[in-house]
């Protein structure tokens, strides 16, 4: 009889051998749910019989699961979303889990009709991405999904969180201005209410506190504009002409002040080095000089909290806030002074 099954032995072949539903063959197999002991041996009979083997499908079946998973994001613009999303749904691909997208668009009554929606859906769980790394209300606490939360992290530290480090990052972007020989260093960055503004900024200034020296001015807080990165220049190089480097709190802001800074006759980078964040390809490869930026690595950010949400949903969920590591991608802004000519 084997030898004549032209297609795999599926959970329905097992109940109907077994002479129970499918529910009940379930139930048997995963061992969660109680089941007369004389049911459960006709069906283990069965399936040994018929040499089952579940596959991704039936797996899922049998522990009550519909491989499938809700994106929830916030960002209507996309630009920090977006990278996040692909790594998450990279990573969804891989684990041959469905991928539900709902864009929120900063709207609450938004979110919470499409976390409704999702839940009908019978979602798995859900990734919910934020638009700014400031802390966003938790929607755990009465969901029958695990959530792990993407780029904002939620304000419970029981839940799940990845957050880019851009503490970490910024000390990245420091560290190398100081390896390059500069010394007179400025920080332009965005607005004071921006938890990435405020966090890049302690960066730089733990950097110079190791290394024993004053921050040239005081960190100036604006918009994540190229318009602010112009004003800042004009602001910085007519209060502090002496500073021979900048570290940007974004590329937008770099893009600015590089545009000023060669209007007003310095040379980029032999008078002064430049460094932004984002890694924005738009602007990073597109000023002149090139601009060297801190890369976020939101796809990995992504990916990771995906491959987390697979854990929280057997039951092993890694509670907190992780700050995952950023990446410093140097091109030709940063390129060390010119050495002084030699004496005759």
């Amino acid at each position: 009889m084997a030898g004549r099954r032209s297609r795999p032995v599926t959970i329905s072949d097992v109940a109907s051998l077994a002479g129970v539903s499918i529910a009940t063959v379930s139930k048997a197999l995963n061992g969660k749910e109680k089941v007369k002991a004389e049911t459960r041996e006709r069906v283990l009979a069965a399936a040994e019989q018929l040499s089952f083997r579940p596959n991704a499908l039936a797996r899922s079946l049998l522990a009550g699961q519909t491989r499938t998973v809700g994106l929830l994001t916030s960002d209507s613009v996309g630009r920090f979303g977006i990278p996040v999303l692909l790594g998450a749904e990279d990573a969804f691909g891989a684990g041959e889990m469905a991928v539900m997208l709902c864009d929120a668009r900063g709207d609450a009554i938004r979110e919470q009709h499409y976390i409704r929606t999702l839940l009908a859906r019978r979602v798995d769980g859900l990734i919910v991405v934020g638009e700014s790394t400031d802390p966003r209300p938790s929607i755990s606490r009465d969901l029958p999904v695990p959530v792990v939360y993407a780029y904002a992290p939620s304000d419970d530290p029981d839940d799940v969180s990845f957050i880019p480090d851009d503490v970490g990052g910024a000390m990245l972007a420091v560290r190398h201005l100081l390896a390059t020989g500069r010394r007179r260093i400025a920080h332009i960055t965005g607005p004071t209410h921006y938890k990435a503004a405020t966090d890049r900024a302690e960066g730089v200034r733990r950097v110079l506190a190791e290394a024993g020296l004053e921050q040239v001015g005081e960190t100036l807080y604006g918009a994540w504009s190229q318009r602010w990165g112009r004003q800042a220049a004009e602001m910085l190089l007519m209060t502090h002409p002496e500073v021979d480097a900048v570290f940007c709190g974004s590329d937008q802001i770099a893009a600015g002040f590089i545009e000023t800074a060669r209007e007003r006759g310095r040379s980029l980078p032999a008078d002064i080095a430049v460094v932004g964040y984002d890694d924005w390809e738009v602007l990073s490869a597109e000023t002149r000089p090139l601009l060297t930026s801190v890369n976020p690595n939101l796809e990995r950010l992504g990916h990771t909290a995906a491959q987390h949400l697979f854990a929280a949903i057997d039951g092993k969920a890694t509670p907190g806030v992780h700050a995952m590591p950023c990446q410093l991608v140097i091109r030709d802004s940063t390129a060390p002074p010119p050495a002084p000519a030699p004496r005759d």
